[in-house]
């Protein structure tokens, strides 16, 4: 057993996973699960000093179990291809870890996203629960994107933020996006959520107002324009998806899961 393994879950991030893990040497274990990457990801992580596994992408909260149960710490930090660890935030981390007051940290992230930082309509500060003690927190896999573990214990906060270089290309916004859809539509079909006729206006039209008003999207200029908008359009492909699933069950992979508390949901696709 060692103290920490940072572990990045990649997938065709050649452009990034050498960097990342550059951030990640303070770590005592470096582990990456590639979800079958064609553009020698896994080649770069293992030149990197990485240990690398694969296991064919299916969602996101299935590979977090699976990488949990890969690692060799105490405790586990999860970063993504395109987030950078800074020096403060290594510090903090490894202070939070040997400290046993909590079971989990949630970390602070700042968005950089085309080229400039975005500060509102829920981008920031963006916490993410990512360093967890192993053997106290599993991800509930009928939510199988926007994942959050559950942890039995208590959670605390570090301050020093976790840099993410999202959507660098107007391409990967509308690409990721896309695949955050399919992922979440998979998940309310698993908990018979109902795609109702009125979901298709009501819910985007929420998420605009929630992006663009609410939460001051408007004040990030025309990035945050932008941005309520991609998220109102994957909330309605979103969906879109869900209702192919529920005419087609073989699209959502097989039964929906039974969940009897299951209510309509809004959804928020972000990464």
């Amino acid at each position: 057993m060692v103290p920490l393994t940072a572990i990045v879950l990649t997938l065709d991030a050649a452009r990034h996973v050498e960097e990342c893990l550059g951030t990640l040497g303070w770590a005592d274990e470096r582990v990456v699960l590639d979800g079958g990457s064609r553009d020698g990801t896994r080649a770069l992580a293992l030149r990197a000093g990485a240990r690398v596994h694969t296991r064919a992408f299916d969602t996101f909260a299935r590979q977090r179990n699976y990488a949990l149960a890969l690692a060799r710490g105490d405790w586990v930090f999860f970063v993504d291809a395109d987030e950078r660890v800074c020096a403060e935030l290594a510090a903090e981390v490894r202070a939070g870890v040997a400290d046993t007051t909590h079971r989990g940290l949630w970390v602070p992230r700042r968005n950089i996203i085309l080229g400039g930082w975005v500060r509102h309509g829920g981008w920031y500060p963006d916490h993410q629960l990512r360093v967890l003690r192993r053997g106290y927190a599993r991800y509930d896999e009928r939510r199988p994107v926007h994942e959050v573990p559950s942890v039995a214990g208590s959670t605390g906060y570090v301050s020093a933020e976790l840099l993410h270089l999202n959507y660098e290309r107007l391409p990967d916004l509308w690409r990721k996006q896309w695949r955050y859809a399919r992922q979440e539509a998979l998940g309310l079909c698993w908990r018979a959520v109902p795609a109702r006729p009125h979901s298709f206006v009501l819910q985007p039209a929420r998420e605009f107002q929630r992006r663009y008003l609410a939460l001051g999207g408007w004040r990030d200029g025309w990035r945050g324009l932008l941005l309520a908008t991609a998220m109102a359009a994957a909330t309605l492909a979103t969906y879109c998806f869900l209702a192919q699933m529920q005419c087609d069950p073989r699209r959502g992979r097989g039964a929906p899961l039974p969940d009897p508390d299951a209510t309509e949901e809004r959804v928020a696709p972000r990464r």
